[in-house]
Parts: C-alpha cells; sequence; structure tokens
C-alpha cells in the first residue's frame, strides 16, 4: 500500500502544525535502535523484520534506516563507512548530520541489550501516529457532501484496520503449534452433530462440504432460468429458518417483494400462480398461509434489494450485518449486476475481476461465507455431448472468478438445455460441485419442483399439509398495524 503509506508521512508534519502539538514520537529510542544495528549486527534482522521506514518519526532517522535498508537488500554489511557511503549515493548524507551523526549515534552502547523493548515503543509509536493520520483523513473526508456516506464508512472502517493491521506481525509459527492448533479444532468438532459450517439444508451436499465454511467464496452459476436464485433462496431459508442462522441477501435483480413472493410460495407450498394474485385463495388455503409462514416470519433473514450495487458500498453494508446482525452467511444474486471500481468501468473483464477479488477478501476479512450468483456464457447451450452440463471455462466474463473462488457450484437442468426428451428428465437436476478447494468435486442428483420454486433431495416429498399439519382457526390471517400477526401459540409449529 505505498499510496498510504506516502500519505502518512507526508501528513506527519500537517498535523503537528493544525493540531498545535507534536504527534506520539520517541526519538531517543529512534537514536538508540539505529545505533545498536551500528555496532552490533545481531540486532539487524530483528529490526528490518519489526520495523519500516515510517516508524521513525524523525526524518534524518528515516533516512538512515532507509539506507540501512539498502544495504541489507544488497548483502553488505552494515557499518559506519557502509552507511556513510549509502547516504551519499543517495544524496541524504549531510542532510542526516553527516558522519558525526552516525558516530554519535554508534556511541549507545548499551542500545543492544534493550533491542526488543526498543523495537515495541516504537511499534507502539507508530500505531499512534497512524491512527491519527488515519482520523485526520476520515474527519476531512466527513465533510465533503460528494462523498457516498456508505463509502465513507468503508473507507474509515480500511483507514483504521490499514493503521492496526500494517504493524501487526505475524511470528512464523512451527509445525508443533500448528498440530496442536489442528487438533483442538478437531476436537471441538467431534462434539458437533451434523455440518462444521452454515448448512445447507440439503444433507447430499453437507456430506460433501460439511456445510458453508466460513471465509469461502462460493459461485454458483447457471444459465438464466435455471433456477440458480430459487437454489440460492434454498440455502437461506434452509440456513435461517431451520438452523436460525442469520442470513443476509444481496438482490440486484429481483426486488425485495419478488423474494417475498418466492420464498412465500416454496414455504407455503402453494403455487406460484396464486401466491401472485392470478388465481383466489380458498379459505383454507388462507389458514395454511397462516400457518406455514410463521417461522419463516420470525426467521433471522435479512434482504438489501439495492439494484446495481457498488462493490465498496456492499462491503459496507456487509461488514454492518456481520457486526450487528451476526449474520453468519452472505448471499449476492449476482455477481455481474455489481459495480465495481469507479476506474475500471467500461473495462469489462478487470471489472469483474476486481468485484471477484474483493468479494472473497470480504468473506476472509468478516470470516463469513460468501454464495455469489453468477451468470454462464452462452457456449453451455451449444455444446454437444454430456447433455450441456456446464464447466469452469463457461464462467463469464472473466476467468479471475474460478481463481478467487473456493468452490464453483453449476447448476445442470438437462431437460432445460433441450438436449434430452427423456420424461423422466423432465425435473430432473444436477447439484455439480466442478471446484472444491478443500474437498471432493462430484455431481450431486436434486429434484427441481418449479410451481413450488423449490429444490428437493430425489426422496424428499413437497406435501406441505402431510409434513405440517395445521389447526384450522380463521379463513383470514389477521392483519394488524404491524403487519399480519404469526404469534398465534395455539397453533403448533
Amino acid at each position: 500500500m505505498p499510496e498510504y503509506s506516502r500519505k502518512k508521512k507526508d501528513q506527519a508534519v500537517n498535523l503537528e502544525t493544525l493540531m498545535g502539538n507534536k504527534p506520539p514520537q520517541a526519538l531517543d529510542v529512534e537514536a538508540a535502535v539505529l545505533g545498536a544495528m551500528l555496532v552490533e549486527p545481531s540486532t539487524i534482522d530483528e529490526s528490518m523484520e519489526e520495523l519500516t521506514a515510517s516508524c521513525f518519526y524523525d526524518p534524518r532517522y528515516r533516512m538512515i534506516f532507509e539506507a540501512m535498508s539498502a544495504l541489507v537488500n544488497e548483502h553488505v554489511a552494515i557499518d559506519l563507512i557502509s552507511v556513510s557511503e549509502k547516504l551519499r549515493t543517495q544524496g541524504n548524507l549531510e542532510k542526516v548530520g553527516g558522519p558525526v551523526m552516525l558516530a554519535d549515534l554508534s556511541q549507545n552502547i548499551g542500545a543492544a541489550a534493550h533491542i526488543e523493548f526498543y523495537l515495541k515503543i516504537l511499534k507502539q509509536k507508530t500505531i499512534q501516529r497512524d491512527l491519527i493520520t488515519a482520523s485526520y483523513e476520515i474527519l476531512k473526508e466527513s465533510f465533503d457532501e460528494s462523498v457516498n456516506v456508505d463509502n465513507l464508512i468503508d473507507d474509515a472502517q480500511t483507514k483504521v484496520f490499514q493503521a492496526i493491521q500494517s504493524n501487526d506481525k505475524h511470528d512464523v509459527k512451527d509445525i508443533g503449534s500448528i498440530i496442536n492448533s489442528v487438533m483442538e479444532n478437531l476436537q471441538e468438532l467431534q462434539n458437533i452433530t451434523g455440518p462444521s459450517g452454515v448448512p445447507s439444508g440439503y444433507p447430499s451436499i453437507d456430506r460433501v462440504t460439511q456445510g458453508w465454511q466460513k471465509s469461502d467464496l462460493i459461485i454458483l452459476a447457471a444459465r438464466p432460468s435455471v433456477g440458480k436464485t430459487a437454489f440460492a433462496l434454498n440455502i437461506a431459508r434452509n440456513a435461517a429458518v431451520d438452523h436460525n442462522h442469520p442470513v443476509a441477501v444481496f438482490s440486484l435483480e429481483m426486488s425485495a417483494d419478488q423474494l417475498g413472493k418466492r420464498l412465500i410460495t416454496t414455504e407455503s407450498g402453494l403455487s406460484g400462480e396464486k401466491i401472485r394474485g392470478g388465481v383466489k385463495l380458498e379459505p383454507f388455503e388462507w389458514e395454511q398461509l397462516e400457518y406455514t409462514l410463521k417461522r419463516l416470519a420470525k426467521a433471522p433473514l435479512y434482504i438489501d434489494d439495492t439494484p446495481g450495487i457498488p462493490i465498496m458500498e456492499f462491503r459496507a453494508k456487509a461488514k454492518r450485518l456481520v457486526n450487528q446482525k451476526q449474520v453468519r452467511l452472505i448471499v449476492v444474486d449476482y455477481l455481474q449486476l455489481m459495480q465495481g471500481p469507479t476506474e475500471l468501468r467500461g473495462l469489462r473483464e478487470q471489472e469483474v475481476a476486481a468485484i471477484s477479488r474483493t468479494l472473497k477478501a470480504t468473506a476472509k476479512e468478516l470470516n463469513v461465507p460468501i454464495i455469489a450468483l453468477s451468470q454462464l456464457s452462452r457456449d453451455v447451450v451449444k455444446r454437444t455431448g454430456g447433455l450441456g452440463k456446464p464447466q469452469l471455462s463457461d464462467l463469464r466474463e472473466s476467468g479471475s472468478i474460478e481463481q478467487d473462488a473456493d468452490m464453483v457450484i453449476f447448476i445442470h437442468r438437462p431437460e432445460f438445455t433441450g438436449m434430452s426428451e427423456d420424461p423422466a428428465d423432465k425435473e430432473k437436476a444436477w447439484i455439480v460441485i466442478a471446484k472444491h478447494r478443500n474437498g471432493e468435486v462430484c455431481d450431486i442428483e436434486m429434484k427441481y419442483k418449479s410451481g413450488q420454486v423449490k429444490f428437493v433431495e430425489p426422496d424428499q416429498s413437497l406435501d406441505i399439509q402431510a409434513q405440517r399439519p395445521f389447526v384450522s382457526a380463521a379463513s383470514e390471517p389477521v392483519k394488524t398495524d404491524d403487519g399480519y400477526n404469526f404469534d398465534d401459540a395455539n397453533q403448533p409449529f
């Protein structure tokens, strides 16, 4: 992040002028560290690993450290002569105070013994300065009326995160500690019944995936009208209703009302035509609706239907949902409708690649799985053989989608492709796991019930009344000022 680093250095002096006092610093410690590096070779590697040039507030000390870094990269030993010569070739020797300054630094003989303590102090001061710089940038942008609020929130979070993360060094781990961590996690999993991740609601899929795993980007792709939105909604519904896992759905193509009607159709078992209002409901069907929608109405399922949502706005909203609603699964419908970075508009392949990378980075940062729907190219319906089964090369507009994804899933319906006239294929569907970074790839047979907009296991029934008998109570659901009442405790779940 060179741009961000340059801004931090340039703004240090500005902050001193604007705020009327000096940012946090420890000039004596900076001098002690440089002195230790000049006289004690054993301190050089540790200092280079822990520090960067921005850790030095004094511009003279910063130039000296940069000269030392250049010597280390050139595999040249660090001492008074080599550092003086490097500063001279860089045109900085007189700026730092000449050879006399370096000689004075080297007189701090006891500094090497306390190097670890000194490094910790410099890192703490750096984090404080970086947070001040980030806060100043956030304050300045907050006064700019032209900045989108969601972009402002995301940028603020990113700046604070960078200020902390850039100074957070991760130690190398030995294999013994890694094995211990893995064994502890394995022991915890032994006490879990069912998938270790967010359940899909389909046992045949969960046997392969163990649920949707944290930080994974899952691409769900199919041709238009094959049922990818229906399948994604089934997954979201199963997680939220059956397992009480908070789920967020970002719908860029369909409105919230349209998704609501689909969910009601799936949940109630009534035909989509009746839910859309094309056919009048019978009194017993109103009762069926009232009963079957109780759990759906109470489920932790959140829908955002912002059309063409910019990727940065999505990130900001996703962060808030994870932090405030404890969302454990995010669904995006669909990837190609998102807006990428402004500078890449018109460069479609690069824009889609940037969106894909950001989705993966967001999944990793928030530690939740993201299921992103994607379109397939027309090549899939032109291909002969295999009844038009999709392949990874069919992913539309960018090869980076396949690279960024931890899992790629296709929906394949032979009857839909027009390449099968077998009546037995009418409802047949295949969930094709074409890429699985942490497991097997395979084809899983399903059935697609178009009338209920629902995918089911081959042996699963859709007889809602047989599965969920309800007690007749009224000919129509009771509507209150807050909406329909689904809280009748006298009717069993």
